[in-house]
């Protein structure tokens, strides 16, 4: 994926943006047991390189299919809106 192109001033905006995105609380959690369970698997001998921590289906998935809710796309994912008429 190419590097997106911002100005100055949107590329500060979205550093902080990003940044505060990854330091939620949830984020936190979610790198923490992705850290446990890397350390478990490799304690166990398992195969892990190239692979991603999925905590949706609990197991480890290749990166790229790890990406974009398995093929469906983000839009749908976590959506609690009201279908507008």
């Amino acid at each position: 994926m190419p590097k997106q192109k911002l100005s100055a001033k949107a590329r500060k905006a979205k550093r902080i943006r990003d940044l505060a995105a990854a330091n939620t609380r949830r984020r936190e959690k979610m790198r923490a047991e992705n850290q446990r369970k890397r350390r478990a698997a490799n304690k166990k001998g398992v195969n892990i390189k190239g692979k991603d921590y999925d905590h949706k289906s609990g197991r480890f998935k290749s990166v790229k299919s790890n990406r974009g809710n398995d093929g469906e796309g983000t839009k749908k994912e976590g959506c609690k809106r009201k279908k507008r008429k």
